[in-house]
């Protein structure tokens, strides 16, 4: 889960556990069945917290899991930035992206189910990936490693790409999932102006392994 700064004291600690309890339960939920009408009560209930905490924390249910949204995507970020770090190249970030993206529907299903259902209006959100990826391709457009003009633009095909790629991924098990995250991967970063052989070599390098 996304870590904040730790609370200062026992009621703080208490009430930072609640409200992440309640976050963790809408997250089960949004990945099991997607179904937000559950219950208030039912939700508390899965959490394993009184029903009158969920008024201490969330005004209603949209707002609770419009925050279990947030959780996961920043998790996801996290845990593409964990294993990305100390490269410098935008297009093997990039690549690195959709490669373990896809890795991630074998070691994180909740993630990438919220992420199949619930990414499309978070794109251009500022938590999660979003930042993260929108940060890598003003990088490389600012060193002339991408040839596209507008970093927003470009983000807007690469979230609805990547979120091709989930959907496959999930809905194909049987499908190489690291072969067509691969294939996708070089098909972006020709369209970000990468030349056809360097980008087929960047989308094939080693990665490292996931959780």
């Amino acid at each position: 889960m996304p870590t904040s700064a730790p609370p200062k004291n026992r009621f703080e600690r208490r009430r930072a556990e609640t409200r992440q309890a309640l976050v963790r339960a809408a997250r089960q939920i949004l990945a099991e069945t997607g179904d937000t009408s559950a219950s208030i009560q039912a939700i508390a209930a899965r959490a394993d917290v009184g029903f009158g905490s969920f008024y201490n924390h969330f005004e209603s249910k949209t707002e609770l899991f419009d925050a279990a949204v947030s959780d996961a995507l920043e998790e996801f970020g996290q845990v593409i930035d964990a294993r990305v770090e100390g490269t410098d190249d935008p297009a093997e970030l990039v690549a690195a992206g959709f490669r373990l993206t896809a890795r991630m529907a074998d070691s994180h299903p909740e993630l990438l189910r919220i992420l199949r259902d619930r990414g499309l209006s978070h794109i251009h959100s500022d938590s999660g990936l979003s930042p993260r990826a929108l940060r890598d391709l003003e990088i490389g457009i600012a060193s002339g490693r991408f040839t596209c003009d507008n970093a927003t633009t470009a983000l807007s095909a690469l979230g609805g790409t990547l979120l091709s790629l989930v959907a496959l991924r999930l809905d194909r098990p049987d499908l190489d999932g690291d072969k067509a995250a691969s294939d996708l991967a070089e098909m972006v970063l020709r369209m970000l102006g990468v030349a056809p052989d360097d980008a087929r070599e960047v989308t094939r390098r080693p990665l490292p392994c996931l959780d």
